[in-house]
């Protein structure tokens, strides 16, 4: 039988990512997309080639999201230091030379435990 203890032994996978100062967010509606006259004009060219009278719509308002692209970064933590996720991740960052100028935060991407 498990006690708390053993729930807490053992490792996980985190992923982080670098935050800088020029990246770039920013929530689009899908439905602002389509209302875009260029984008409903290159959407048109490529998918109704020839058509007439072509209405574009969507059944939902999904939110598409314009971000900087990033590499991910994933080191092993053990479960109980879970409370220090951020910091082990900053930790990891500096030993592995990945703050600079412009670079110094860390958002934590995923972790999972092995």
């Amino acid at each position: 039988m498990n006690n708390k203890g053993d729930l807490m032994d053992g490792t996980m996978k985190v992923s982080y990512k670098m935050l800088c100062d020029g990246d770039v967010y920013n929530e689009v509606s899908l439905i602002e997309i389509l209302q875009n006259e260029k984008v409903a004009k290159a959407i048109k060219s490529e998918f109704a080639k020839g058509l007439r009278n072509i209405a574009l719509s969507t059944s939902e308002d999904i939110k598409i999201e314009i971000s900087t692209e990033k590499e991910i970064f994933e080191f092993e933590a053990e479960k109980k230091d879970f409370a220090d996720l951020i910091e082990l991740a900053e930790e990891d960052a500096k030993l592995h030379k990945r703050i600079k100028k412009g670079c110094t935060g860390v958002e934590l991407v995923d972790f999972s435990t092995q």
